[in-house]
């Protein structure tokens, strides 16, 4: 691949560029990913001793990231986006130090809205490598940092069980906290990208190739994608001790992070076989995921477990690396400030409302209910890949 064809950014913005903004949003997630599963214990230190609201507070971070998302991302357009970046990692640090000197349920409350507000990592890393890069090159970032999320997934809740020994997963918050302003002064050092308004002073330049999905179509994708796939996160643990009773806690873990391991394995491979051919990616991907967890429905070993979940997994990596394919190509000739910030609307809303009906679903049927939803949800956006109107192309609009 040329070097003409990655269209490489005149801002000199480079390879160690982008595994910085990858490694920043990796330490900077400990928190974010790795307390909420403490929730059970950190409520009871709060007043809340039957840890009643550990389901509420689980999504109160996505519902209001979800909410400020797509305006940061046109503030980020309007400002300039590392300066926005830099604000998403500040605003981590403060919420994170609220959330761990918090004394009461209502302050930790106030804490885990502003982590929603105030953060918006992810976000605010895409937009910023969606101002520097496109194409081939763009994807390939969105891709690595799909893969610090995995990582972050996978070592976090690891690292949070082992340093609760002596110190309390609550006041972790508080220690965690230097994680997000260390990343706020590394990124500090990097620079402000200019493509996009160079580009739009220079309009002759500007691509009106089709893009090979609609905007709209991107985020319906990602609603499905993201809803299809975390269903089944909040109760796997359960249905495991269901199919297999006296499983061991350290086993219970393994299982839950294969398709993560999958992906991390995997997807810079991935992303070479189908970055020239997104939508039959992302139609394997959505036909792997609901299989996947139909499979989860009838597992009644380990051995069939261990391979229903690396199923999962392959679905999983085809389809986050598909969609990040997709929203390379969706982000050339726009601001990717406001398209990332839209796109994590989207991806937030997927996951609220799968939290929503895995609550639901597992109340009333049981735990392989969740399975069973999200695999109907993969199933039938696997028809919907190949409907006309998903492929029409379109002309991108400023």
């Amino acid at each position: 691949m040329t070097v003409q064809a990655l269209r490489v950014p005149r801002t000199g913005f480079g390879r160690g560029h982008v595994h910085a903004v990858a490694g920043c949003y990796f330490v900077a997630s400990f928190a974010a990913l790795g307390l909420p599963p403490y929730l059970t214990e950190i409520l009871p230190e709060l007043g809340d001793h039957g840890a009643r609201w550990a389901g509420v507070l689980y999504i109160v971070p996505t519902v209001f990231g979800a909410l400020g998302a797509p305006l940061w991302g046109r503030l980020a357009d309007r400002f300039g986006r590392r300066r926005l970046l830099l604000r998403a990692q500040l605003g981590l640090a403060v919420s994170f130090l609220l959330a761990g000197w918090a004394d009461s349920l209502a302050t930790f409350t106030v804490a885990l809205v502003l982590q929603g507000i105030l953060g918006g990592t992810f976000a605010a890393s895409n937009g910023y490598l969606g101002a520097a890069l496109e194409g081939p090159a763009l994807s390939k970032a969105l891709t690595l940092m799909q893969g610090s999320a995995r990582a972050a997934l996978v070592v976090a809740p690891i690292v949070v069980g082992s340093l609760s020994g002596w110190l309390s997963p609550h006041r972790q918050y508080a220690l965690l906290a230097v994680l997000p302003l260390t990343a706020a002064l590394l990124l500090a050092a990097l620079p402000e990208p200019e493509r996009v308004e160079r580009r739009r002073a220079e309009p002759e330049t500007a691509d009106d190739t089709p893009s090979v999905v609609s905007l709209r179509a991107l985020y319906a994708l990602e609603f499905a994608f993201v809803f299809s796939t975390v269903i089944s996160f909040p109760y796997l643990i359960a249905l495991v001790d269901d199919r297999l009773p006296g499983t061991s806690p350290v086993l219970s873990g393994v299982l839950f992070a294969l398709p993560h391991l999958v992906y991390l394995v995997a997807a810079l491979a991935v992303h070479a076989a189908f970055h020239d051919r997104p939508r039959a990616g992302i139609s394997l991907g959505f036909a792997c995921i609901a299989l996947g967890l139909a499979g989860h429905g009838v597992a009644g070993s380990l051995t069939t477990l261990i391979a229903v979940r690396l199923l999962l997994g392959a679905g999983l990596t085809l389809g986050l690396v598909c969609l990040s394919v997709l929203a390379a190509d969706c982000a050339r000739g726009r601001a990717p400030g406001g398209m990332f910030g839209s796109l994590e609307f989207f991806s937030k809303a997927g996951a609220v409302a799968a939290g929503v009906a895995a609550a639901v679903g597992s109340a009333r049927f049981g735990p392989t209910a969740p399975v069973l939803t999200g695999g109907a949800a993969a199933a039938l956006t696997v028809v919907a890949t190949l409907l006309p109107t998903l492929n029409h192309r379109t002309r991108r609009s400023r």
